[in-house]
C-alpha cells in the first residue's frame, strides 16, 4: 500500500483528491490547518493531521508523524484578487508564503527520504492562469508561475534519484470555496480607479458559458501524475485548462 500526503484538504481540490485516493486503497494523509475528521469517510487508511505550510515547526511535525511518503501533493493555496496598486506588500507576502514558499518548504522536507529510497513523486498544483494572464490576478499568478519554474528545474535535479516531479494546472473552479476564502484579502484591493474594470471582469465571469473545472478533474490529474511514470510534466485539469494548454 502506497502513501500519499496531500496539503490543503479542508475543501475543494485537496478534499476531493483525498477521497479519490482512499477509494483506490491508498494510505492517505490528509492535512489541513484545522483538522476535521468528518469531511472524509472513516477508513483505516486515513490520517487527518494539522498542517500550516507557512510554519516550519508544523511541517516538521507532520513529516515525522506521516512516516514514509510515496507521493507528496502540494495543493494548499490561498487566493488573491485585486489590483496591484491596492494590494499591500504584506498581502503579497502572505500569498507567496503559502502558495510558493510553502510548496518549497514541504518539498524540501520530504526529499531526503525519497532520495534515499530512490523513489517518490512530488505533485505541485498551480493554475491555468499561468497559461493565460487575467486582470486583477497579478499577485496570485506570480505566486503560481514561480512554482511552475521551480518545478521544472527541480525535476532536473531529482531525475538522478528516480524522483519524479509534476505540475497539475486546474482551470476556473467556481463550485469550490476558493473565491470565498479569498474575500478577506480583497478588502481595499480594488481602488476606485480600477472599479469599472473590475465590474466588467466580474460580470464576464458570472455570464461565462465556458466549461469550467470540477474538483474531480484535479483528483484525476493527480492520480495520473502519481501512478503513470510516463505522464507529462504539465497536466491540465478541467476542460477549460485543457483548452488553454
Amino acid at each position: 500500500m502506497k502513501t500519499i500526503l496531500i496539503t490543503g484538504c479542508s475543501s475543494g481540490f485537496g478534499l476531493e483528491t483525498a477521497r479519490y485516493f482512499l477509494e483506490r486503497d491508498w494510505r492517505v494523509i490528509a492535512t489541513m490547518r484545522t483538522p476535521r475528521t468528518d469531511l472524509l469517510p472513516p477508513s483505516a487508511n486515513l490520517r487527518v493531521l494539522p498542517l500550516d505550510v507557512a510554519d516550519a515547526a508544523s511541517i516538521r511535525n507532520v513529516i515525522e508523524a506521516a512516516g514514509p511518503v510515496d507521493v507528496l501533493v502540494n495543493n494548499a493555496g490561498i487566493g488573491m484578487l485585486g489590483a496591484l496598486e491596492g494590494t499591500s506588500l504584506d498581502k503579497v507576502r502572505e500569498v507567496f508564503e503559502t502558495n510558493t514558499f510553502g510548496v518549497m518548504a514541504m518539498t524540501q522536507a520530504v526529499l531526503p527520504q525519497m532520495r534515499e529510497r530512490k523513489a517518490g513523486v512530488v505533485i505541485n498544483v498551480t493554475s491555468s492562469v499561468t497559461l493565460k494572464s487575467l486582470p486583477l490576478l497579478s499577485v496570485y499568478t506570480a505566486s503560481k508561475a514561480a512554482v511552475n519554474a521551480f518545478t521544472e528545474s527541480l525535476a532536473l535535479e531529482l531525475a538522478q534519484f528516480n524522483v519524479r516531479v509534476n505540475l497539475v494546472l486546474p482551470g476556473r473552479a467556481p463550485t469550490t470555496s476558493f473565491g470565498a476564502n479569498a474575500q478577506p484579502r480583497m478588502q481595499g484591493a480594488i481602488p476606485e480607479a480600477y472599479a469599472a474594470m473590475a465590474q466588467h471582469v466580474f460580470a464576464g465571469w458570472q455570464q461565462s458559458t465556458e466549461e469550467v473545472t470540477q474538483a474531480v478533474d484535479v483528483a484525476q490529474a493527480v492520480w495520473q501524475a502519481a501512478t503513470d511514470p510516463a505522464a507529462p510534466m504539465r497536466i491540465a485539469a478541467g476542460a477549460d485548462a485543457v483548452a488553454l494548454m
